[in-house]
This record gives structure tokens, sequence and C-alpha cells, in this order.
């Protein structure tokens, strides 16, 4: 099972990149927890500086705007 964690405050985008990761996930069949991250102290200890970010199994994989399709289901196969 993956571990997701979405960095952001809350917004919108924020909201859609975890909608995303659930949904690229359910595609490829990949079982994943994911779980938001809102506190700004949490956030900048993944020395990101930009959100939406997303961490896959402690690795932070993308920072800023909302990722590819393509890529998060790179991110949930790796």
């Amino acid at each position: 099972m993956k571990d997701v964690k979405v960095l952001g405050p809350g917004c919108k985008r924020c909201d859609a990149a975890v909608q995303m990761v659930q949904d690229a996930a359910a595609r490829a069949g990949v079982p994943v927890t994911v779980s938001k991250v809102t506190d700004y102290a949490a956030i900048a200890s993944y020395g990101i500086a930009a959100t939406p970010g997303i961490v896959v199994d402690g690795r932070v994989v993308h920072a800023g705007g909302l990722p590819k399709p393509g890529d998060l289901a790179r991110w949930l196969a790796g």
C-alpha cells in the first residue's frame, strides 16, 4: 500500500490534488492511503515552498500546481 500525503493549506487546488491521487490510484489498481497535511510547519519540513505538494512513501514527488495524470500514475506505480 502506498502512503500519499498532499501538502497544502486546504485550497481548492489542494482538494483537487487529493481527488486526482485517489482517481489515479483507482485507475491503476494501486491501494493507497491519502492524507492531507495542512500544518505550515509540517509542510515546510518537506522543503517545499509552493503547494500543493505530493509525497509518496516519504519522498516529495511534486510541488506547486496540479500534477499531470501521467506523472501521478508513474509515481504510484514506482
